[in-house]
């Protein structure tokens, strides 16, 4: 059913705080209910399957393979206690394992609880979002190649403002990898 969907895109970005944004589908269909379920049913084992199909695209292996690290998006505690997990950490800690990359899940923080981007349009989105994310132990990340971890690129409005934030710990380049893009 996966296969099928499939469409292994990469996009370059010259007007966003990240370089290129990777992902594996439209987010509709099969693939919408399958990142639905993942998110809000409690079906976290799903990230073994989105992982596994992420990195099935052998020259995707190769270009992540030459990052230094693999930040997730973080949600907040409020967000994590409701859900039981952050989707994107257990996507990122399984990508660091195959990859065998760092993990580093103690720089970003969201430091404040948000309406669910998926509740707004767009204008509402890029405002939701502003000023939510903290930098912690940033002299780890200095020069570094980042891979960003989130699980739907919509309007890019969380990426783009988790990866504003990773650029004033002068990281040297950041891809943003998704399950799925709207």
């Amino acid at each position: 059913m996966l296969q099928k969907e499939a469409v292994f895109k990469i996009e370059d970005y010259k007007d966003k705080n990240f370089e290129k944004l990777f992902y594996c589908f439209k987010y509709e269909g099969n693939i919408r209910k399958l990142i639905l379920n993942y998110k809000f049913n409690e079906k976290s084992y799903l990230y073994k399957t989105f992982v596994n199909f992420l990195l099935k695209n052998e020259k995707w292996f190769e270009i992540f393979k030459t990052c230094d690290t693999i930040i997730p998006i973080p949600i907040s505690k409020k967000r994590k206690k409701e859900r039981g997990y952050n989707q994107s950490l257990l996507i990122a800690k399984e990508l660091s394992k195959k990859l065998q990359l760092s993990l580093n899940n103690n720089c970003l923080y969201k430091i404040k609880d948000t309406i669910e981007q998926s509740k707004l349009n767009k204008e509402e989105r890029k405002k939701n979002i502003q000023g939510v994310y903290k930098l912690k132990n940033e002299q780890m990340l200095e020069n570094k190649k980042v891979l960003l971890i989130d699980d739907i690129y919509t309007t890019g409005n969380t990426v783009n403002e988790a990866s504003k934030i990773l650029k004033k710990a002068k990281v040297d380049s950041i891809i943003v990898l998704t399950i799925a893009k709207d």
